[in-house]
């Protein structure tokens, strides 16, 4: 009775009803529909650029030439397939930077092709070719007979900022045009382990948690402007969120060559170089020095050995413009013309008194991979070996940091951790347990020890009478070993 008396005056318009708040009343609400339209306007205007590779392979015939999808088989079922030579296809995804039918996509997805199959999006099929691959930067370009298509443009990636938004479109899984999307999570990322990643010399990852999956490879990273910074490369594991994505700069320059010459090709001074940053021991040696690329290793015959440059210079500049990791110093160094001078300013450090700062004319060459085992080139000496301090109880060794020149003449692997024996008195605490030039010595009374400052800092607080235990690393074995004064 009460509820009909309450409609009765509700119709009369005696009583209001009260209002029921609705999400498009919510300012925030709205904010987010923005933001919903915006991922599907880029989705929309992005997709129809966007391919599906289809590449067919047909496996070796001899099991000794590496492994093969096949491996996981059993012997004679891997037998009838190879026997056969039936195709294996796999895919991936790619995207059309030119309206007459250049792809821009990974190396890897297209290599020892025998046949190419690219889909768009409005269900046509091709046959694409490959029109060049630099194996390097893991970039490739795909060509297919078509005009009139819809591309995607490439965006500066050098104003990429971390934390923007990153969507990825391509066929994972091979499940067709796929959208994930996530953030910018890092850039400039480099030495990244995997199989698909190794061997690669130019890494200068964009790092994305935007979901990719195998067949994702090739395919565009995209900002929320629904220009392309990055060709989905490859993941950190499966499942993870981890994905990296090669620059669009980077992916340009590369492209572009290959779409103008069919191949890249690549300069080079013939060094090998580390952050300055990074090297403990450098940093002793030019203290008010924060940033630059440290020479390691001259290879033999490049560029670098026939200039004045040196093992353990620091390149801070390339033709007056700065670089501060090594990705920076190869981006300058990439596209310079073979052949034509270019300035490197370099710090040089000195065993005694200030470092030079000095300017050094280098003609870089096309690239070429350094011999396997290391030549050095105009090597500048080893730093003196220091002492032990007077504080420190004397174990009877002298310790250097490990450096590539170290490594090389004693054969030690230089990521090794610890420091290099390179002096042994005769009849020392050291000498009677065996230890010899050419050890590694990485702990003392279980203190790791990664420098000579470890080291000295270990022996000050440590009593040879009672025994100091010291961990060896010597070739592929290592000891422990209890040091003690003779009684």
């Amino acid at each position: 009775m009460k509820t009909l008396k309450w409609a009765i005056l509700v119709l009369s318009g005696l009583v209001a009803m009260p209002r029921v708040v609705t999400a498009a009343d919510s300012p925030n609400v709205a904010l987010a529909r923005q933001l919903n339209q915006a991922f599907i306007e880029v989705a929309e205007r992005v997709s129809p650029a966007v391919v599906v590779i289809t590449v067919h392979q047909k496996p070796s015939t001899n099991d000794d030439e590496g492994s093969s999808p096949l491996d996981s088989l059993a012997p004679e079922l891997r037998r009838y397939f190879r026997e056969r030579q039936l195709e294996i296809p796999a895919q991936g995804s790619g995207v059309i930077i030119r309206d007459d039918g250049y792809i821009l996509t990974n190396g890897h997805v297209v290599e020892d092709a025998d046949k190419i199959e690219v889909r768009l999006h409005d269900g046509r099929m091709f046959t694409g070719k490959v029109r060049g691959v630099d194996q390097k930067s893991d970039v490739a370009v795909v060509k297919i007979e078509a005009r009139d298509l819809p591309t995607a443009a490439l965006a500066d990636s050098t104003k990429t900022r971390v934390g923007e938004f990153a969507i990825a479109i391509g066929a994972p899984f091979s499940l067709d045009y796929t959208v994930t999307f996530g953030h910018v999570s890092a850039k400039s990322r480099s030495d990244i382990v995997t199989e698909a990643g190794s061997g690669l010399v130019d890494q200068d990852f964009i790092q994305t948690d935007a979901l990719i999956n195998p067949g994702n490879s090739g395919g565009p990273l995209v900002n929320i402007d629904g220009d392309v910074i990055g060709i989905n490369t490859l993941i950190r594991g499966m499942h993870t969120g981890i994905g990296f994505a090669i620059p669009s700069s980077l992916a340009r320059e590369v492209s572009d060559q290959l779409v103008k010459e069919g191949k890249f090709t690549r300069a080079m001074l013939g060094v090998e170089i580390h952050p300055f940053r990074e090297d403990l021991e450098a940093h002793d040696w030019v203290k008010d020095l924060k940033d630059g690329v440290i020479v390691k290793r001259i290879i033999s015959g490049g560029p670098a050995a026939k200039s004045e440059l040196a093992t353990n210079d620091i390149i801070t500049a390339v033709d007056g413009k700065q670089v501060a990791t090594v990705q920076e110093l190869r981006g300058e160094i990439r596209s310079k013309k073979l052949g034509e001078p270019v300035m490197l300013d370099v710090v040089r450090p000195a065993s005694h008194g200030e470092p030079k700062r000095m300017t050094i004319e280098i003609k870089p060459a096309e690239w070429a991979d350094p011999p396997p085992p290391p030549v050095m080139a105009k090597a500048r000496p080893v730093p003196p070996p220091v002492a032990p301090e007077k504080d420190a109880p004397s174990i009877g060794v002298t310790v250097h940091n490990l450096t590539h020149e170290l490594a090389d003449h004693y054969k030690v692997d230089v990521t090794t951790d610890g420091v290099v024996v390179v002096g042994v008195e005769k009849g020392s605490a050291a000498a009677r347990k065996g230890i010899k030039p050419g050890d590694v010595i990485s702990n003392i009374n279980k203190q790791p020890v990664s420098s000579r400052k470890d080291f000295q800092e270990a022996l000050r607080q440590a009593d040879l009478k009672a025994g100091i235990t010291v961990r060896v690393v010597s070739g592929k074995k290592t000891r422990s070993e209890v040091l003690k004064d003779e009684d």
